[in-house]
């Protein structure tokens, strides 16, 4: 399938979606169950429910964002070095990560001038794709 600024995004249906809601009627229903064992012999279990679930929806968060994060100092070290090669100067230091990021889709062709626009002009990232005419694609994204 061909990228492009309108199907670039990623989304997995049974992480985004399922998993997201499982873990959120979890997080719910033990909320509900602790809040009913107040004032019962079933705290402690129904506490310890709550703590799993707790604990689960922070490992939700993280799974995703640690890998991110390591693909976004790959992506940057890529960028900085594709520009290099095509102008001899690294990547101007006023850009930030989400721009980087989005810059990636850019070809060659339009990747200095653009890169120098969103530095300039402080693009933000929607703005950055948009202005790109060829998109590239990037189908190994996180």
């Amino acid at each position: 399938m061909e990228q492009n600024y309108g199907n670039h995004s990623r989304f997995v249906t049974g992480y985004h979606k399922v998993l997201f809601v499982l873990l959120l009627a979890g997080l719910i229903g033990s909320g509900v169950n602790i809040y009913e064992s107040l004032y019962t012999s079933n705290i402690y279990s129904a506490s310890l429910i709550t703590l799993l679930f707790v604990c689960s929806a922070i490992i939700f968060a993280y799974v995703r964002l640690f890998p991110l994060k390591a693909q976004d100092r790959a992506i940057r070290a890529e960028e900085n070095f594709r520009h290099y090669l095509l102008t001899g100067k690294i990547l101007s230091a006023d850009l930030g990560m989400e721009q980087i990021i989005a810059l990636r889709f850019a070809p060659d062709e339009e990747f200095p001038e653009l890169a120098l626009r969103a530095s300039n002009e402080k693009l933000k990232p929607k703005e950055i794709k948009k202005a790109i005419i060829s998109w590239k694609s990037d189908h190994y994204r996180v």
